[in-house]
């Protein structure tokens, strides 16, 4: 596992004029497949870590350890050669639990890791009530927002390992974006080597920001914050965008495979007649690495 050319690649995105989407992945199978399909950036979103070491929904309720969440990643990293993003929520506590969660995810492999500056955990019940709670009183207060970032950067060891700071400023009922720019400024002050913009919404949103600052922007899917189904990608990324996350479509869409082919097998389907619903042996195959490993039992165990 060569880390470092990993976290040189994911850096040279940051520093590159593209927009890109990264592959949302959440475990080995699925990492192995993006990168197949040749993408070089993948995520690991919180929800789905939590949705696949635990079976929980994203109620921001952080039940996950951040021991889970690096063994994931670790496994993610071991499997296959993508550059991996890691959300980290607000680093599972304080400034110190900030260096703790560093210190596992950066020995796990990962490229670069966001930390954010939302008061955690808010735990909700539905999508509406989650929007409720993010108006009322979502981030920590900017002191400590800056410690965390300070504490992130001041425990990674590989300074080519990216740190990215998150704020759900712009969640704010005021559209946020005044306390998102002094956000972002403190922490571009602090060091962090990028920005995630939570509740990212509006051009003039990001033009705004753009103006206040020279690090490069990561945001979550642009479509789940806004009316406009068409926005240019050579816009966002002359305003410094440079990837746009399009959420847990490969999670969600892998959710419902299970759960046809299952609900068919329990409805009396014949299993003969739900092999068209599964990956072809050859497909199997290379996402599996059977060659590879029919070359090391031959070479090692002959």
């Amino acid at each position: 596992m060569n880390v470092t050319k990993r976290r040189e690649r994911f850096r040279a995105v940051l520093a590159g004029d593209k927009c890109i989407y990264p592959a949302p992945v959440f475990d080995a199978i699925s990492a192995r497949i993006a990168e197949d399909l040749g993408f070089e950036i993948g995520f690991l979103a919180e929800p789905a870590a939590e949705a696949t070491v635990l079976g929980s929904p994203n109620f921001h309720a952080v039940l996950l350890t951040s021991s889970e969440l690096a063994q994931q990643a670790h496994r993610i990293c071991r499997a296959s050669s993508i550059s991996l993003e890691v959300e980290a929520y607000g680093g599972f506590g304080n400034a110190l639990n900030v260096m703790r969660t560093v210190e596992d995810l950066e020995d796990s492999g990962v490229s670069a890791i966001t930390i954010e500056d939302t008061v955690m955990p808010l735990g909700f019940r539905s999508s509406e009530e989650m929007q409720f709670r993010l108006t009322v009183d979502p981030l920590v207060s900017l002191e400590e927002g800056i410690g965390k970032m300070k504490a992130a950067l001041a425990a990674r060891q590989d300074p080519s390992l990216v740190i990215i700071g998150r704020t759900r400023a712009l969640h704010l009922p005021t559209g946020g974006i005044p306390e998102a720019i002094r956000r972002v400024k403190a922490y571009e002050k602090v060091g962090v080597d990028a920005i995630n913009l939570s509740g990212l919404g509006s051009q003039e949103q990001l033009e705004a920001l753009h103006a206040e600052t020279k690090l490069p922007f990561i945001c979550g899917s642009w479509l789940a914050h806004s009316d406009k189904r068409h926005v240019d990608k050579g816009f966002l990324a002359a305003h410094g965008l440079r990837m746009e996350q399009p959420g847990h479509l490969s999670l969600f869409a892998a959710m419902k495979a299970q759960y046809d082919i299952l609900k068919a097998l329990r409805d009396g389907a014949d299993p003969a007649e739900l092999r068209s619903m599964q990956a072809s042996p050859e497909l199997q195959a290379q996402v599996l690495r059977k060659a590879q490993y029919n070359e090391w039992i031959k070479t090692f165990l002959s």
